[in-house]
């Protein structure tokens, strides 16, 4: 990355907005962090004419964000979807703009899945396909138990587990207990509400876990993957990868951000959007410390983990759906396969896995993921070939991430998330774990990162006696009547 040059009058633009303003004396931040919340501050505040660096702690840019291209086609290792293809999502002026694709999944009515149980194919563990209307009936028996946990929340003031809510309508309702194959095509149910929170369900809080605000327009698969919007964000920012921030110090009216090798970066002000992982921690010093409204705010909010295993093949050998699943006693060892062959034509199968059962795969070497994970298919499809190249993710145990995003435990505090993106004086915070309506989506990430800049621009704005610099005007040629949205599903 370059970084930004300098002229007396300038015009910026990116995501439907276009600054114009002219040369004045120019506030300072750093952001640290740069996934999409991170680039998306900065930004905001390059567009602003703020002076912005940008550090990173790892050799490229995205974050939790990465499309790994070693197939010889985008492959993402970190989010994949647009969660809500719609209007109304904060990315769709910018994906519209630079005519990214999406394979739609699923539709309004998917809240907890990131499919519709349309293209599918569940099979038991000696390799018999469920039938359809088995796995209808006993969807129909989760919703119905889904329900019926509302009355649980309703009847309890003290927060529970979602696991404990759903033991206590099956002994209310023994009608609804499943048996033989039906019970394990439940627990497959119950694995992907897990995989959609990246947790198990007996940490999952029944008073929150269906208070999320989804968009409308069901979940699309990002088919040339998320970098491009990265690339286009972070186009002409002053970015410093490799750059490990220590130590971040308040100094009157100041921010000192120490990297790793000793290199010290001064600003006016700081935005942190490094993720929750790793604030919880520890492994940036703050002087003065946090106050303890703010370390709280850390400590309770939840991290899951959903790990990645993607198979490239030299042939198709499976069934032309969707997704593949495996059945079983309890749902940690249920099984589930993203077909990628279906939306994008390349021969790759991307297993998933979320909760204990992801932190679990990631004390075995790749090869030994692989292998079980091939056991897993094999199962399945007798006649599965072995993968020709294969891709897994940590985000568990990576250092830079330390889970793949938030999620509301048991117990959570009513304004856990207002704490946690309160600025503490010139320091603030973005990022998917401070998106009240949409954590744990790119679009929450995104927002997030935009709102903490607007912020902190405000308020230095006011400082430097600036706060009528700027002016938005909306990018005529993102408008929505000329680039629509561009969605597929076959």
């Amino acid at each position: 990355m370059t970084s930004k040059g300098s002229s007396s009058r300038k015009n910026f633009g990116i995501g439907g907005l276009l600054v114009s303003h002219v040369e004045r004396p120019q506030p300072s931040v750093i952001v640290i962090g740069g996934g999409i919340s991170g680039i998306a501050a900065a930004r905001a505040l390059s567009n602003a004419s703020f002076n912005v660096i940008l550090l990173e702690s790892r050799n490229r840019l995205g974050g939790r964000v990465h499309t790994d291209h070693s197939f010889g086609c985008p492959v993402d290792m970190g989010a994949s979807w647009l969660h809500g293809v719609c209007n109304e999502n904060s990315l769709a002026p910018l994906i519209r703009g630079l005519g990214l694709r999406l394979y739609r999944t699923s539709g309004d009515n998917s809240v907890l899945y990131d499919h519709d149980l349309e293209s599918y194919a569940l099979f038991d563990k000696d390799g018999n396909q469920v039938p359809q209307q088995v796995v209808t009936k006993v969807g129909e028996a989760f919703e119905r138990i889904l329900k019926e946990t509302e009355k649980v929340r309703n009847e309890h003031v003290v927060d529970m587990s979602l696991s404990q809510a759903i033991s206590f309508v099956l002994e209310r309702y023994p009608q609804l207990r499943q048996e033989g194959m039906a019970h394990e095509v439940l627990q497959w149910f119950i694995c992907r509400l897990e995989a959609w929170f990246a947790a198990d369900a007996d940490t999952i809080s029944l008073k929150n876990w269906d208070q999320e605000h989804v968009l409308s327009g069901g979940h699309g698969l990002m088919l040339q993957g998320y970098y491009p919007v990265i690339q286009a964000l972070s186009e002409d920012l002053d970015i410093r990868l490799n750059h490990r921030v220590k130590k971040i110090a308040q100094c009157n009216n100041r921010v000192i951000v120490t990297v790793e090798d000793g290199n010290t970066f001064v600003a006016d002000a700081a935005i942190i959007t490094v993720p929750l992982g790793v604030l919880k921690a520890n492994l940036i010093e703050f002087e003065p410390k946090l106050p303890e409204w703010k370390l709280s705010a850390i400590s309770d909010i939840g991290v899951g983990i959903e790990n990645k295993i993607a198979l490239r093949f030299s042939n198709v050998f499976w069934p032309n759906v969707e997704f593949l699943g495996l059945v079983a006693q309890k749902s940690y060892a249920c099984g589930y396969f993203l077909n990628l062959h279906k939306a994008t034509g390349h021969p790759i199968l991307v297993y998933m896995a979320a909760g204990r059962f992801a932190y679990d795969m990631e004390k075995l070497s790749d090869e030994e993921a692989v292998n079980f994970v091939m056991l897993q298919l094999k199962k399945m499809i007798p006649d599965a070939t072995d993968p020709i190249q294969h891709l897994v993710s940590h985000w568990g145990t990576d250092g830079d991430s330390l889970g793949s995003y938030s999620c509301d435990l048991v117990g959570k505090p009513a304004d856990i998330y207002e704490r946690f993106c309160a600025p503490v004086d010139n320091l603030y915070f973005a990022g998917e774990a401070a998106s009240a309506d949409h954590s744990g989506s790119v679009h929450g990430a995104y927002t997030s990162g935009v709102m903490a800049a607007e912020v902190c621009q405000r308020h230095l704005s006011v400082q430097h006696g600036i706060s009528d610099l700027f002016q938005l005007v909306m990018r005529e040629e993102l408008s929505e009547a000329m680039v629509p949205l561009q969605i597929s599903r076959m």
